[in-house]
């Protein structure tokens, strides 16, 4: 008996052709996980799929099938915010592209999906440099969440290899080799024992993605540069098509 799933929040994080009418889904929803939905007719005019399976956008979805690819059935529009634009645009390709190269297919993240659905609503409403700097710290904080969710990010308050306890004034950084530990003397991206603590205690605050938002918002370009290099690392990319794709506007 083939299942049929209804009503399930969901955000579409990329879009393939498949045939001349149709297309191939990467949808990201709360209680499935990241999965793959075929679209049957969707490139038609008429199709009423066509206006709504945008990305960056709040959607409920209906599909059935237990096959790999399943067959969507409905789709709807739910509301809330406008498609972000602009930088705010690529930053969103940006989070799909983490999602489709860290998160397994059928494995529910409903934590993961909610802090998701919260940075895209800062993306929305980003308007001028107040507005950027909080879409910066919302990037970063999703993407401790997702290191967090996925098993992926260490304990910030204590050193991995040796399991000492920070110490406020002491310089550390971030591998994907050996994780948390003193810096170099040559490293040129470090933050404070005291700030690894402060983003460990956000991370385990009762509402995490505020938390670690406000202290993300104090800690400037560091913790991008950190996270960035180990996230290459688990994405075995020397650099994400988006942050490349990013890099060329801004030169141009």
């Amino acid at each position: 008996m083939k299942r049929t799933i209804t009503h399930e929040p969901a955000y579409v994080l990329h879009r393939y052709d498949w045939s001349e009418s149709s297309l191939i889904l990467e949808v990201f929803t709360r209680n499935h996980g990241r999965l793959a939905v075929v679209a049957k007719g969707a490139k038609r005019p008429s199709s009423n799929f066509r206006p709504v399976l945008l990305p960056l956008q709040p959607l409920q979805l209906a599909w059935g099938g237990d096959a790999e690819i399943r067959t969507l059935k409905a789709a709807e529009w739910v509301g809330g915010h406008v498609m972000p634009t602009g930088e705010s645009l690529l930053s969103g390709y940006y989070l799909n592209e983490l999602l489709i190269r860290l998160l397994a297919r059928d494995d529910p993240h409903a934590t993961l999906f909610d802090v998701y659905a919260a940075v895209v609503q800062v993306l929305a409403s980003a308007h001028g440099e107040a507005q950027a700097a909080t879409q910066s710290a919302a990037l970063r904080a999703f993407e401790l969440l997702l290191l967090r969710e996925i098993g992926l990010l260490p304990v910030l308050d204590i050193e991995t290899l040796t399991l000492a306890p920070v110490q406020a004034q002491e310089a550390y950084s971030l591998t994907a080799e050996s994780g948390l530990g003193r810096a170099r003397a040559d490293s040129v991206a470090t933050l404070s024992g005291d700030q690894w603590r402060a983003l460990q205690q956000a991370l385990d605050d009762l509402a995490p993605f505020t938390a670690t938002l406000r202290v993300c918002a104090g800690l400037g370009s560091a913790l991008r540069t950190q996270l960035r290099t180990l996230l290459h690392y688990h994405c075995n990319v020397p650099v994400l098509r988006t942050r490349q794709m990013m890099t060329d506007l801004q030169s141009l």
